[in-house]
């Protein structure tokens, strides 16, 4: 039966079987996926949206041959939408059943397992394995404070406790990978309980490598103008600086337009990709495409 162990045997091991899925991690964010898989403790990924930390965590399921569970948060979300729910019409059907019959049926009956409905936090704590499922907690910082210190028992003890069945243990406790875009500090209470990597922007030749690599018609050329161009737009004074997704995005819609170079025209038809702010396309028009496009 293949282990853990076997798939990510070393850090420089993962770092390659990443690469062969598609995800060009330097040793930094490898040695940080392998301790959350080997350990196995939670890791959090901070780091300006669009540098890959969603990407991580999918490259590390499909390395492992394991499914990915994802969570996304968001401002309010609580224990129905993450951990579980009750479903009340199957146990209002039930109660009705058994009214109509000649057996009582009891409150705590309907409070089982057939009645609940399993959101990302259970299903990943109830993966049946052999090998642990990957748990991406998505956006962390978009949740608010209750909802992380919601979150500390799973991280600390992989486990969930439900009132009306008590604490529910992982059998093969989950991978979890956590990402912020730090909108907002997270609380000490649930660092101390992860790993932490900070995933910066990648310098130019892997920019560039990584765009070819998910975007295999772009030519190198191609890939190298959108790079340079990505690093002039981080360098102005705007309100959304573009990651790697977004310099993605830009050659895939170069490509879908016919634009073999990104010249002025391209940049002024296609800037939307990578922009989304009024105010920041001001400040690119001012400049001028020339200067974005510039060899």
């Amino acid at each position: 039966m293949t282990s853990l162990k076997d798939l990510a045997p070393s850090p420089s091991e993962l770092q390659v079987a990443l690469e062969h899925v598609g995800y060009l991690a330097d040793v930094g964010i490898a040695t940080a996926l392998f301790c959350a898989a080997r350990l196995p403790q939670p890791l959090l990924l901070e780091g300006e949206a669009g540098v890959g930390k969603t990407e991580a965590a999918k490259a590390l399921a499909e390395v492992l041959h394991t499914p990915l569970i994802r969570l996304q948060c968001y401002e309010g979300i609580d224990a129905a939408e993450a951990l579980y729910e009750w479903n009340f019409p199957r146990q209002l059907l039930a109660i009705r059943a058994a009214e109509a019959g000649p057996n009582r049926i009891e409150d705590d009956h309907v409070f089982t397992r057939e009645y609940l409905i399993s959101r990302p936090l259970l299903q990943a704590v109830d993966h049946p394995g052999p090998l642990p499922a990957v748990l991406l907690i998505d956006e962390v910082d978009r949740a608010d404070d209750e909802f992380e210190a919601f979150l500390f028992e799973l991280l600390a003890e992989a486990s969930v406790t439900i009132p009306e069945l008590g604490t529910v243990r992982a059998q093969f406790p989950p991978v979890v990978v956590l990402t912020s875009n730090r909108t907002r500090d997270l609380h000490d209470a649930l660092k101390r309980r992860c790993l932490y990597h900070w995933i910066d922007y990648p310098g130019l030749d892997q920019a560039i490598a990584i765009i070819r690599r998910r975007v295999p018609a772009a030519t190198e050329s191609l890939a190298s103008q959108v790079a340079r161009a990505i690093r002039r737009l981080r360098s102005l004074d705007i309100q959304k600086p573009p990651g790697v997704a977004e310099a993605i995005n830009w050659v895939l819609a170069l490509n879908l337009l016919g634009y073999s170079a990104l010249d002025d025209d391209a940049a002024s038809m296609t800037v939307g990709s990578v922009l989304k702010y009024r105010e920041d396309l001001d400040v690119v028009t001012d400049k001028g495409f020339g200067w974005l496009t510039s060899a």
